[in-house]
């Protein structure tokens, strides 16, 4: 098997501007993952797989306790989730989910980007429908018979599974994130994963060249810095060249 996996970029450099903008992003995503489910890890799974991540981000535990701790506090910030699907040059396509309290903020910052890179805004689910909403877990430690056995036993479709070098992905249904984590865990409880998240994974790639790929890039990076952008997926799979 094997599924060209393009998600947003994960090389995100921890210093000066990029890491604010990931501890901001951070604790806007904790703050209202503890406000919807409330603040206890043990009832609220999907607070511990962002608290997870975030550790994993090097994202500091008082950026991350602070998050948790405005919701217990009663302190009221207001976010809301936008996603905006964007036709980019020759083929490319992008899906960038953001948490924003300024829907207007948001789209203003994002507009200009787009009309100086040769991008546009589709109408919803012009572009989402080329996307499978997968959940998406990597690790090493494992072989790939053992993984596919532990699928089986535990009644997980699997959509597909990557191996590379020593690491495996096992990508599924976006609903099966933790049984996946589960069932893996009954074979090696000290596995570590080094992806586990819920996204966007393109159907087709597609390969840029020139100056579509400039500004693809352009854009891109451009994008990942606005403040309200929490995601961003994409098709391209040359986009590091």
């Amino acid at each position: 098997m094997g599924r060209a996996y393009a998600v947003r970029k994960a090389s995100i450099e921890k210093t000066g501007k990029a890491k604010a903008k990931l501890y901001s992003m951070y604790s806007r995503e904790i703050y209202q993952t503890a406000k919807a489910g409330g603040t206890s890890m043990d009832s609220n799974v999907a607070l511990k797989r962002v608290v997870e991540r975030a550790k994993r981000d090097q994202v500091p535990s008082e950026i991350i306790n602070r998050a948790i701790e405005k919701v217990n506090a009663g302190v009221d910030e207001n976010y809301n989730n936008v996603r905006y699907e964007i036709i980019g040059p020759s083929g490319s396509t992008l899906i960038v989910d953001c948490l924003t309290d300024n829907v207007n903020r948001t789209l203003s910052d994002i507009r200009p980007i787009l009309n100086k890179n040769n991008g546009k805004l589709g109408v919803s689910g012009s572009i989402s429908y080329m996307y499978d909403h997968l959940s998406i877990v990597r690790f090493k430690g494992l072989t790939e018979e053992e993984v596919l056995d532990a699928m089986v036993l535990n009644d997980i479709e699997v959509d597909d599974i990557e191996i590379e070098n020593d690491e495996i992905t096992v990508y599924a249904s976006a609903q099966d994130l933790f049984r996946i984590k589960e069932a893996l865990l009954k074979i090696k409880s000290d596995l570590e994963f080094i992806v586990d998240e819920i996204a966007m994974v393109p159907k087709n790639t597609v390969k840029l060249s020139g100056e579509d790929l400039k500004s693809f890039k352009k854009m891109y990076n451009l994008l990942e810095e606005v403040d309200d952008v929490q995601h961003i997926y994409h098709n391209v799979e040359n986009i590091n060249d």
